[in-house]
């Protein structure tokens, strides 16, 4: 029993509990004076106490055998039964109560006491002693099965590879996928990559199942080698995104999925971009949406997204914070800062993320000077701009006269921010020449992630993982599945996980009041663009999601010019017209839409039957004739050489206002008439005034 404190009552006895050596001597001794006493004073029989005594000598000699206690806990225990009983039957003879009896009482605890806390001693050295045992048969086991891993192995690597090597340990994985081996190359200067470049042959010699690897890389010095053996496949099941939406930091790393070893691998991305490639149903929309996970529930980071197929890797983040009108609602903030699908808003953000960077790097040099760095110091107050761009590859591969304009600025944005805390994350269809042949991305976009989903075509590995050997896209044929390398860890299988839109909605409402502020400095360098980029004209689309703001501004300006061009846009988008058949049609609406007059010389035939109200376009047509002329006149300067019909329209384009399309028009009028001769064929195509036509008569 124990005395324990209870608030308010003072110390309670716990009779449950059990004794030690000092209570457990005390209560023997006073039991024994207290049966003493009575029974002498009760006239009781004293051989009585001596049987009992010798009861309990016998009974727990036999729990003690029971229990496998020790000898001398059991001969303890069974001599103090027999001491306090004797004690007690010479007592009721002699008188409890003499100081003779006393003493001797006193004597035979203090001994009991002491008896007893020698053999609680040498019982928990037999506890510790057993444990220890089966510690040490688990390790005898253990090791046996690492050695034999160990010699089969040896043996392995001298069959496959040639190299003789050393095995020094074998490390099991705690998740039990597989295990590392470090071995110790033989001298003579061989390195670690004869054996990696053996890797299918190794993985193929072990029998190990698909989308298992051997693979080796750099030990503790070049003379040693780590041989990482998958021997459960983790990429062929769909692993969710961990449901504990924690704080992350970028300067800690963002997980972005697993190693095969069931391991999390993060992205460092404070100096570093990233590129992301993956081939339709291979996974990369998805991973797209683990990155913007870890981004949002960074305390340091800010995410501005680019999707020019409209805004859909966004979206699912803006979406629930955003009230009926579009505007960001009081209580919740969007899981992205900023968010662009189309060109025009795209150019805005990178606009002001340059002007971000160059202002940063004067207003912060003191606080750089501070810190003794030359990389802005990072943190919730001065967060990093990630700048995630899908499809961002093909943006900068690509010859569309805006998509050049984005690539510009995009490049621009690497080359100049990484000191000052903004980078970028793009996504590829494909690991092709196209999209790695800029040298800006191949330098700075040193984190990669191939997926794969077992498709062939365009991934080529060799260009996205230079100097990595042994990879195959047939190695992870799952979705979700590739290979990833980053400045820290080789390019090796990883599987990226799979997110829900339900947790996206969660990770909105859990990190909401995580995100961070622009910094002061950097807003006011971002200017107006940035403060108003979630005003209700810029976000409309993002309630009508079925026009995006390409096709809502066509909508707007059809409504405001009354002229019905939706054929027009629904013909283009299945088989669009050329721009002379375009020009044509536009001028047929709108001679449909407006009765306009007739030009001299040309009668108006007499309509069937009252046109309606409409505009006297008369005014227009002569400054149209007026335009008309100076482009013939344009033509005719141009001599042999020729000239296009963006020339053309740019030399008009102060004076009278005429679009290319008009110009279009004109050309193939003169075409057609013999005026002009169209010379070449596709980009490359001039019109020539019959005058300088090849083959024209001289003087004409």
């Amino acid at each position: 029993m124990s005395a324990t404190t209870q608030a308010g009552r003072g110390p309670v006895w716990d009779w449950a509990a059990g004794h030690g050596p000092v209570t457990g001597a005390l209560s023997a001794t006073t039991g024994c004076l207290a049966v003493a006493t009575t029974g002498a004073a009760a006239g009781m029989p004293p051989g009585w106490a001596l049987a009992v005594g010798a009861a309990g000598a016998i009974g727990h000699t036999f729990t003690g055998m029971r229990d496998r206690l020790a000898a001398r806990t059991v001969g303890m225990r069974a001599a103090s039964w027999l001491v306090g009983a004797g004690w007690t039957t010479w007592a009721m003879a002699t008188g409890p109560l003499s100081w003779a009896a006393l003493g001797s009482l006193a004597t035979i605890g203090v001994g009991m006491g002491a008896a007893a806390r020698a053999t609680l001693l040498h019982e928990e050295a037999r506890e510790l002693e057993a444990i220890a045992a089966a510690e040490r048969q688990v390790a005898r086991e253990l090791s046996a099965e690492r050695r034999q891993i160990a010699a089969e192995w040896v043996d392995r690597i001298q069959r496959v590879c040639g190299v003789t090597v050393r095995v020094l340990a074998v490390e099991m994985w705690p998740t039990g996928t597989g295990f590392t081996i470090d071995a110790e190359l033989p001298p003579g200067g061989i390195t670690y990559d004869r054996i990696a470049r053996e890797s299918a042959r190794l993985s193929a010699d072990a029998r190990l199942p698909h989308g298992c690897t051997a693979t080796a890389s750099q030990g503790i010095d070049q003379g040693r080698v780590l041989v990482d053996v998958t021997t459960v496949n983790v990429l062929a099941a769909e692993v969710t995104y961990p449901t504990d939406y924690g704080p992350l930091s970028l300067h800690t790393g963002i997980p972005w999925g697993l190693r095969t070893n069931a391991d999390e691998i993060r992205a460092y991305l404070r100096e570093q971009c990233a590129l992301v490639v993956g081939p339709t149903g291979s996974g990369k929309t998805n991973m797209v949406h683990t990155i913007l996970a870890g981004f949002a529930r960074a305390t340091d980071v800010l995410t501005w997204v680019i999707d020019l197929n409209a805004g859909s890797a966004g979206l699912p983040w803006v979406r629930p914070a955003l009230d009926g009108s579009g505007q960001t609602a009081g209580g919740t903030r969007p899981g992205v800062d900023w968010l662009a699908a189309s060109h025009e808003e795209a150019a805005l953000m990178l606009d002001a993320a340059v002007r971000i960077a160059k202002h940063r790097k004067m207003a912060y040099q003191d606080l750089m000077s501070k810190a003794n760095t030359d990389l802005l110091p990072i943190s919730d107050r001065i967060p990093q701009i990630m700048i995630v761009i899908d499809e961002g590859a093909e943006i900068l591969a690509s010859a569309d006269r805006e998509s050049r304009k984005l690539a510009e600025k995009i490049l621009e944005v690497i080359r100049i921010a990484r000191a000052m805390g903004i980078r970028t994350v793009l996504t590829a269809l494909g690991a092709t020449g196209a999209v790695l042949g800029n040298l800006m991305i191949r330098r700075e976009a040193k984190v990669r992630v191939a997926l794969t989903g077992g498709e062939t075509e365009g991934m080529d590995l060799g260009k996205q993982f230079p100097g990595s050997r042994g990879l195959r896209v047939d190695q992870a044929p799952y979705k979700g599945a590739g290979f990833m390398g980053t400045p820290e860890s080789p390019a090796a299988l990883f599987k990226s996980w799979r997110i829900l839109p339900n947790q996206i909605r969660d990770i909105v409402a859990a990190t909401s009041d995580r995100h961070p502020a622009l910094d002061a400095t950097s807003a006011k360098a971002a200017g107006p663009d940035y403060a108003r980029r979630w005003d209700q004209a810029r976000t409309a689309w993002m309630r009508d999601h079925a026009a995006p703001p390409a096709a809502e501004r066509d909508r707007r300006q059809d409504h405001d010019e009354s002229l019905n061009l939706s054929a027009l846009r629904e013909e283009r988008s299945a088989d669009p017209p050329s721009e002379d058949e375009l020009a044509r049609r536009f001028r047929e609406q709108i001679d449909a839409q407006f009765g306009t007059v007739s030009e001299p010389g040309h009668p108006t035939p007499e309509p069937e039957q009252p046109p309606a109200p409409g505009l006297n376009l008369s005014a227009l047509r002569n400054e149209d004739n007026a335009a008309r002329q100076a482009a013939l006149a344009l033509l005719l300067a141009a001599g042999s050489e020729g000239t296009g019909a963006s020339a053309i329209a740019r030399a008009l384009a102060d004076e009278h206002g005429t679009t290319r399309q008009t110009v279009v028009g004109w050309l193939k009028a003169w075409t057609e008439d013999g005026t002009a001769v169209r010379v070449g064929t596709g980009t490359k195509a001039r019109y020539v005034h019959r005058r300088h036509a090849p083959g024209a008569p001289p003087g004409e």
